[in-house]
């Protein structure tokens, strides 16, 4: 019987950790910080997978399984060195699940009515989780232009891409999964 692993190391006990390559730095540098926001916003896709009705919901529960793996994804590339990612042979993100992503977005919304206002996060509670997931998305996409402009490191295959139309697809989710519902949106009154 092989012996199980530990959960804790000790190994961050001085508040440093390893990443992918071996090098080791300050849990306060910048990239532990931009790769713990990938992991935040997987979490919250989690979070909204268990509020959706996995009857009538199954076509977008699949796809948000396959976000939270393309987010695993991202977030392996970014706790690596960008010079060894190949040798590491990190899952990419590739073109098509980007494809995939605006396939949904534009089955999703051919089903919602027309956009005449701003919508405020509300509704349902997936719906709401949704609104969540979109925010934390967007400021991973913040964190990771800022990571690049502030290191001159090459980000990961896609990533920004993959973030930007990630953010949309949470927004059009969430106003299918409320209409689903027969939740109301809730409209921006200025």
């Amino acid at each position: 019987m092989t012996e199980k692993s530990k959960v804790y190391t000790k190994g961050g006990d001085r508040g440093e950790t390893g990443l992918v390559g071996g090098t080791r730095v300050s849990k306060s540098d910048q990239r532990i910080d931009l790769y713990g926001e990938v992991d935040e916003l997987n979490s919250w896709v989690g979070v909204v997978v268990s509020h959706l009705d996995n009857k009538l919901f199954i076509n977008e529960i699949e796809s948000l399984k396959t976000i939270q793996n393309l987010l695993f994804d991202l977030g392996s590339n970014l706790a690596c060195e960008a010079e060894k990612r190949k040798a590491f042979k990190l899952p990419a993100i590739k073109e098509k699940s980007i494809s995939n992503i605006e396939l949904a977005i534009d089955r999703l919304d051919s089903e919602c009515p027309k956009l005449t206002n701003f919508i405020l996060p509300g509704g349902g509670a997936a719906a709401s989780f949704l609104h969540l997931s979109r925010t934390v998305c967007r400021k991973v996409e913040r964190k990771l232009i800022q990571y690049q402009k502030t290191t001159g490191e090459e980000l990961p295959e896609n990533s920004v891409k993959f973030i930007n139309r990630l953010s949309d697809f949470f927004f059009v989710l969430s106003r299918y999964v409320n209409l689903k519902m027969g939740e109301s949106e809730v409209l921006w009154k200025p």
